[in-house]
């Protein structure tokens, strides 16, 4: 064997080693088909724009039912916090765009806040497994940040407001539909301090 053979040989085994080390990466989606692409995110057919109330009623204000408290399985209360008494606000995959089907549990949170103006409310941002931790990150910020954008244009304070973002940290890996569609979704959660 040549000595430019022994090269290209080495050469070849060097590359088959390291393509067979790499592990595969989760499938992003198509930014065309995100958020961010052509649609600009809002889908008038299945999303709500936090920027059109349409026929939001102020008087529900002053219902004082408290309708769409959890305060079921998951509720969790402390000195600082109460997580579970309001009802997550759920999303679509890839999406940050508050469909009209969940837009009653923020004004159900809208309610709980002007009957308790001792607190304020967190918006946490979560998405499913699919995507990189980044990208997730940034979506569920997205997802608290539309949340935050509807209460403030409803009338609620933005002191009374925080946003972050868990991104895919408490997503089930490689869940089925139903997990994943329980992933994506913004908790809740009243500040007590």
């Amino acid at each position: 064997m040549s000595h430019l053979s022994k090269k290209l040989l080495f050469a070849l085994s060097i590359a088959a080693i390291a393509l067979t080390g790499c592990t595969k990466k989760p499938v992003r989606p198509d930014p065309g088909a995100t958020m961010m692409g052509p649609g600009g995110g809002f889908d008038s057919s299945s999303t709500l724009n936090p920027n059109d109330l349409g026929n939001f009623n102020p008087d529900l204000l002053a219902d004082s039912d408290s309708r769409l408290l959890a305060g079921g399985n998951g509720f969790y209360e402390d000195d600082q916090m109460i997580k579970g008494l309001l009802e997550p606000v759920y999303f679509d995959f890839d999406k940050s765009g508050i469909k009209a089907s969940e837009r009653i549990k923020l004004e159900a949170a809208m309610i709980y806040l002007s009957e308790n103006p001792q607190y304020r409310l967190l918006l946490e941002g979560h998405c499913d497994w699919r995507g990189t931790a980044e990208y997730n990150l940034g979506l569920g910020d997205r997802r608290g940040s539309a949340s935050r954008q509807f209460l403030e244009t409803a009338g609620t304070a933005s002191s009374r407001l925080e946003v972050a973002s868990k991104g895919d940290l408490d997503a089930t890996e490689n869940g089925d539909a139903t997990a994943m569609a329980a992933d994506r979704r913004v908790e809740l959660i009243v500040l007590k301090q």
